[in-house]
């Protein structure tokens, strides 16, 4: 089965450490981002990996090419000319994606203990088009969902913006955990091009589409993409 990482971001949140190197390659309890990432997707069966990269993109080539891809068939998604958002990114791999099985994409800053085996178990139950991991917790941007868990809208909750994607009686806020399987066949119903955000494109397809929300109540997911959840993650890991 097949895995994108997203590894190109800016880092912004974790300077100056990512002021000469990509967060990718940003280190916590001895280990990178990156092959924390790694070695969570691939011990759940998906041991075809693509990563995206852009900034000090050559370094996460070269780590990689040191570490002999930790023995697992890896690609790269180049966006070094143009850093693409998470839609754009996802549709710039789509020849190392395509594929008759769904694939997972997988934020590389993202730490969490949750059953991935069991994520595709229950997105593949339901049929969906695409399966977002959404949890519980405090933040300024929400997904909504219906009482099945199918997306139908999003909130700002600082603005007072919403958008609604399907019109349902009740609706419930749950936050994005930068985790989501996604069937392939969702390459030809996308008509974004160029940057965009993959939570766009989900608003738009979520009409006449399945797309599920999974929520997550395992006991640790954390942004590591944060100095201080690093320090937080680095103290957690080190036990």
């Amino acid at each position: 089965m097949k895995a994108l990482i997203f590894a190109a971001g800016l880092g912004t949140r974790l300077r100056p450490l990512t002021d000469n190197k990509p967060k990718a390659l940003v280190e916590v309890a001895g280990k990178t981002l990156l092959q924390r990432a790694i070695e969570k997707v691939s011990s759940a069966g998906f041991e075809e990996i693509v990563v995206n990269i852009h900034h000090f993109g050559d370094q996460i080539i070269d780590f990689l090419e040191r570490n002999n891809n930790f023995g697992l068939d890896i690609r790269i998604s180049d966006e070094r000319d143009e850093l693409l958002d998470t839609g754009g990114g996802i549709l710039k791999a789509r020849p190392l994606l395509e594929d008759s099985e769904p694939f997972l994409v997988y934020n590389v800053d993202v730490l969490c203990s949750l059953d991935l085996k069991k994520l595709l178990q229950w997105h593949k139950e339901r049929k969906a088009l695409a399966t977002l991991v959404v949890r519980r917790r405090d933040t300024s941007r929400y997904l909504l969902f219906d009482e099945d868990m199918q997306l139908s809208g999003w909130t700002n909750i600082k603005t007072g913006e919403v958008k609604m994607a399907r019109q349902t009686p009740k609706v419930e806020k749950f936050a994005f955990s930068g985790i989501h399987i996604i069937e392939p066949s969702v390459f030809p119903l996308i008509t974004e091009t160029g940057k965009f955000p993959i939570i766009h494109m989900y608003l738009r397809l979520a009409a006449q589409n399945a797309i599920y929300g999974f929520e997550d109540t395992s006991d640790l997911w954390m942004d590591l993409g944060k100095l201080e959840q690093l320090q937080v993650a680095e103290e957690r890991l080190s036990e």
